[in-house]
């Protein structure tokens, strides 16, 4: 199992929306969340920041991410909520959320 943290900034004027969209997430998204062999799947929001956690238990986690980008109703999805956020300037390319390194983990 591997975790993953990751970071992006809300738009202010989304908070609303944003939750509202998270409060009901479609039922085929977070199918489609488990299927890419994603557990534990947490984004937690403070003054400004998301931050999202999530553990991966699959064996290829470049070809689960691919295929849940492949997916047209996640792509839908992210229609709705990628103009929610605004991507860190030191992200990664490629990356919307910008990935984190992890400094600390106990069990």
């Amino acid at each position: 199992m591997q975790r993953y943290g990751s970071v992006i900034k809300l738009r202010p004027e989304k908070l609303s929306e944003y939750k509202q969209l998270h409060a009901h997430v479609w039922p085929e998204v977070l199918s489609m969340i488990a299927a890419c062999h994603i557990r534990n799947y947490s984004i937690y929001y403070k003054d400004g920041y998301l931050f999202s956690y999530f553990e991966y238990l699959g064996a290829d986690f470049a070809a689960d991410m691919q295929k849940m980008a492949a997916d047209p109703l996640t792509q839908a999805w992210w229609k709705l909520t990628d103009p929610c956020q605004e991507p860190l300037e030191t992200r990664k390319p490629g990356e919307q959320w910008a990935s984190m390194e992890e400094f600390f983990h106990v069990d």
